[in-house]
């Protein structure tokens, strides 16, 4: 493919995309939208299951410093909490407290109903096509991507714990 043409889609896609989501986002109906966008990006990524203070901080593109700062202010607000792994107390996870997990799942099946009603406007053909592109375009940008931040598997079994003991 000609390298202008895939540089026009590119920015073609990168104006679409934030547009996309603010769209779906919604207005600010809840607690959760009201958060700084750091912080609200923090929760976003910790709904999918508690995070290494580091890796989240190498995730975000913040440093270990801001981050502690943002952890802070989301454990003030009781959004958030710090919990330590194993024997090395210094090593620290951040998860999602209770009231955090339900003001993000509120937001995040919002999310979910608007998505639905677009969808619906679409013959069900061309759903599965864009559902499809994005799937694909999702796993190339995984693949390309850089660091997994992804926890090692003797911390995935701790974070099932913790999730555990946190849901229940």
């Amino acid at each position: 493919m000609d390298e202008s043409v895939t540089l026009e889609q590119a920015k073609t896609i990168a104006e679409i995309l934030p547009v996309l989501m603010r769209r779906l986002a919604g207005p600010n109906d809840n607690l959760a939208a009201k958060l700084p966008l750091t912080q609200l990006k923090v929760c976003g990524v910790l709904f999918r299951g508690p995070r290494r203070m580091s890796g989240l901080s190498r995730e975000l593109g913040v440093s270990l410093s801001s981050l502690t700062q943002i952890a802070d202010r989301l454990e003030s607000a009781g959004m958030v909490k710090r919990v330590a792994y194993g024997a090395d107390r210094r090593v620290r996870y951040l998860q999602l407290t209770a009231r955090g997990e339900g003001l993000i799942r509120l937001r995040e099946d919002a999310r979910v109903r608007r998505t639905r009603a677009v969808l619906e406007h679409l013959p069900p053909k061309l759903r599965r096509e864009v559902v499809a592109a994005l799937e694909a375009f999702a796993r190339v940008c995984a693949e390309d991507g850089g660091e997994d931040v992804a926890p090692r598997s003797e911390e995935a079994a701790y974070l099932s714990e913790l999730v555990g003991k946190a849901n229940r």
